[in-house]
């Protein structure tokens, strides 16, 4: 069993029959899926992924629409980072406000990392990634002067920006390393046209952390 599936295979244990339950994307979650289905679980999920919805109602599992959702047991996600103090650090997807969401109804919000992803404090070695309204684009990027590089992200299937489902705008914001990463969240969300960003700083409860040696727990108080 390689790493992430151990990791999919411990997140088990939080997950009881009759609960909702939200599920972020990435291949880890992929394996979660597989597993609580092999488990015969009756939960239903709430994910703002849609390849996760797919895969959930390929094996059976039910999925309650975002919209209709207003309290969530438990959810799973993975990051690019997470750090001593469970401020974690998103990039890839593009899906941050919803999963922020999914995250902000969650009784708990657990992070399914492998070791590789646990540093002491943030690096920013990825973009914090804005979304943004398109109308408060020069706006945004003249308050942003002071970053290393903002870059609106562009696509790679069309001539043009990736949209939204909501049609907004993805800034990708380098900024330095050391930064307080509660400060910077802050920041980042006061602008105006921002509607959230890819840090996660106040929401995250525990870090479940795989590696060749084994599966160890992070939390706000301590591994």
């Amino acid at each position: 069993m390689d790493i992430k599936m151990k990791c999919a295979k411990a997140a088990l244990k939080y997950i009881g029959n009759g609960t909702v339950i939200g599920l972020g994307g990435g291949s880890t979650i992929a394996h979660l899926i597989r597993f609580i289905q092999e488990e015969q679980l009756d939960i239903k999920v709430v994910t703002p992924s849609w390849e996760t919805k797919r895969k959930c109602e390929g094996v059976g599992l039910a999925v309650i629409p975002l919209s209709e959702a207003s309290a969530v047991d438990v959810a799973f996600d993975g990051c690019d980072q997470v750090d001593a103090h469970l401020h974690a650090l998103k990039s890839g997807g593009g899906i941050h406000t919803d999963e922020k969401l999914v995250a902000s109804m969650a009784n708990e919000y657990i992070l399914l990392v492998d070791e590789s992803k646990v540093v002491k404090e943030l690096t920013y070695e990825h973009p914090v990634v804005l979304e943004m309204i398109p109308q408060a684009l020069a706006f945004v990027m003249h308050q942003l002067s002071d970053a290393e590089r903002v870059e609106i992200r562009m696509s790679s299937d069309k001539d043009g920006p990736v949209m939204t489902d909501r049609g907004n705008l993805l800034l990708d914001v380098y900024v330095k390393g050391s930064q307080d990463s509660v400060r910077l969240e802050e920041r980042l969300k006061k602008l105006a046209g921002v509607l959230d960003v890819s840090l996660f700083t106040s929401v995250v409860t525990k870090a479940v952390v795989a590696s060749e040696s084994g599966i160890r727990e992070m939390t706000k108080h301590g591994v």
